[in-house]
């Protein structure tokens, strides 16, 4: 006598759910503006591809603004750059996972992500180190 094949799924289990595909554009509010960011699943991705969800968390639980308000630095000169640049560029830095000065000159380049934290430009090692 053959018994019949035991099934997967007992009797009363419900099947697993079916994924559904991630919607078209997201929309992204950070300190430059509303952003509308499209997913490509064929495109590689960048490292700090997940930044302007992070920049939206920061601006909507009120955290980036009272920390720069609040840090204790102050500049007497005319050239002096800005604290949310300072900071701003010392933020980047650390969640670009550097841990050298000299790394932050890489994000030199990198005009995006600074406009969405609300700087004007990454500042330089040693502005950082000479303040």
């Amino acid at each position: 006598m053959l018994l019949p094949p035991k099934s997967d799924h007992p009797t009363g289990d419900q099947a697993l759910a079916t994924r559904n595909a991630l919607p078209e554009a997201v929309e992204v509010d950070t300190y430059a503006g509303k952003l509308h960011i499209e997913w490509d699943s064929n495109a590689k991705l960048t490292p700090m591809v997940q930044l302007p969800f992070f920049i939206q968390f920061l601006k909507f639980g009120d955290r980036f603004d009272p920390w720069v308000s609040d840090c204790p630095l102050h500049y007497r000169s005319n050239n002096a750059p800005k604290k949310v640049n300072v900071l701003g560029s010392l933020f980047l830095s650390i969640l670009s996972g550097h841990n050298r000065y000299a790394h932050i000159i890489n994000l030199m380049s990198d005009q995006v992500n600074s406009r969405l934290l609300g700087m004007s430009k990454v500042l330089s090692m040693i502005l950082l180190v000479g303040v």
